[in-house]
């Protein structure tokens, strides 16, 4: 198949698609705000010492990634990094929270690991301008076509794939792809059946052997703080009277909030590989059927490893006006939570009271999902 459209840039392209970027001026202002002490001639001089592009991702990107974690966070947990081994690939999948930081985070934990970063398979809509396109191909990403009709919406599928077929099982490379086309507005954390059967396309006939081989393995990111919670609980209250379309340039506005916007604390998980556990889904199952269950052992790994952090507590005492969780918590933080919503609850266009119930859900949905996984594994 043809790849050429979707695909990153390899080893032999990086440089010179680097060249052309260092001429953008927003990408040359970017390195002065946020690299004050690393300049754009520094970078060219050390770009000749670069072989790969892992390394200018060690490198470069670690840079970016260190100044926004530190601007917009109280800091990162990592773990997990034991349960999968060095020199194979794996079929990363991920909640999706935020746009850019959900992949950012596990490259990230790969940089300060010293190991091969992964490819990650992100829509279009993050490819919308030359510089950003660029961007994505210099950092291993994959797009993922997500508009046109039926017929070449299935086209892209199959190409989409075979790619990730061929990166996991020709060229050793793992992939991390998000549970679901679109972030969770509800707190809701679910895999698409779609998505598990899109990446398995054409093993219909061996389809649990392609699973199996592909290595699935969760990847699970908290945030005490959703940067773009606001957007998220005015979307899915607009959602519910009618069909919600994105403004020009609001994809971008994610991004951007996504990056600065302040997040508390973050943690990320990478579970453990889901391979026996397949042994328990039943043979006479139908593809569908067994793809149902696959995902059912997605969301159960990124339930039981979903940090919760004391707003996830608060918004679900306050949901259901009770103290359940109440040792979770202090007076000052529910107080500090409590405000948290009345800010983020006014805007024009959503009544205060929506936006309130919509925002409890984000983070009071986790604490149900964790205790109800925790108590079935029990």
């Amino acid at each position: 198949m043809d790849f050429e459209d979707i695909r990153p840039y390899t080893n032999l392209e990086f440089k010179a698609a680097y060249l052309r970027l260092l001429e953008d001026r927003r990408f040359q202002e970017a390195i002065a705000m946020f690299l004050p002490d690393y300049s754009v001639r520094q970078f060219q001089e050390d770009l000749g010492k670069f072989n790969t592009v892992e390394e200018v991702q060690c490198d470069l990107d670690k840079r970016f990634v260190d100044v926004f974690i530190a601007q917009s966070s109280k800091g990162v947990t990592l773990s997990g990094i034991e349960n999968i081994n060095e020199d194979e690939a794996y079929m990363f999948i991920g909640n999706h929270r935020d746009i850019t930081f959900d992949p950012a985070l596990l490259e990230y934990y790969f940089f300060v690991e010293n190991r091969n970063t992964s490819r990650i398979a992100v829509g279009d809509n993050l490819y919308s301008t030359p510089s950003l396109n660029e961007i994505a191909k210099l950092n291993k990403m994959i797009k993922v076509k997500r508009t046109g009709t039926m017929r070449e919406k299935l086209e892209n599928s199959y190409t989409l794939a075979a790619y990730i077929q061929q990166s996991l099982f020709e060229e050793n490379e793992s992939v991390w792809i998000a549970q679901r086309d679109g972030r969770t507005k509800d707190g809701n954390d679910f895999t698409k059946h779609g998505l598990v059967k899109m990446i398995t396309l054409g093993n219909e006939q061996n389809l649990m052997e392609t699973i199996r081989r592909m290595k699935i393995t969760p990847v699970t990111v908290s945030y005490e703080y959703e940067p773009c919670d606001k957007l998220k609980a005015r979307e899915l209250a607009i959602s519910e009277h009618s069909v919600y379309h994105k403004q020009p340039g609001e994809d971008f506005n994610s991004i951007k909030q996504g990056i600065f916007g302040q997040k508390g604390r973050m943690s990320l998980t990478i579970g453990t590989p889901i391979i026996s556990e397949l042994d328990n889904i039943p043979e006479e199952l139908s593809n569908n059927e067994k793809i149902n269950e696959v995902c059912k052992l997605i969301d159960k790994q990124i339930y039981k490893d979903y940090t919760l952090y004391p707003n996830n507590y608060i918004a679900h005492d306050l949901m259901h006006q009770d103290e359940t969780y109440r040792e979770y918590y202090s007076d000052a933080e529910k107080t500090s939570f409590e405000q948290y919503l009345q800010r983020n609850s006014q805007i024009p266009d959503v009544p205060e009271e929506k936006m309130r119930e919509n925002l409890l859900k984000i983070y009071a949905t986790p604490v149900d999902n964790h205790y109800k996984t925790i108590s079935e594994v029990n």
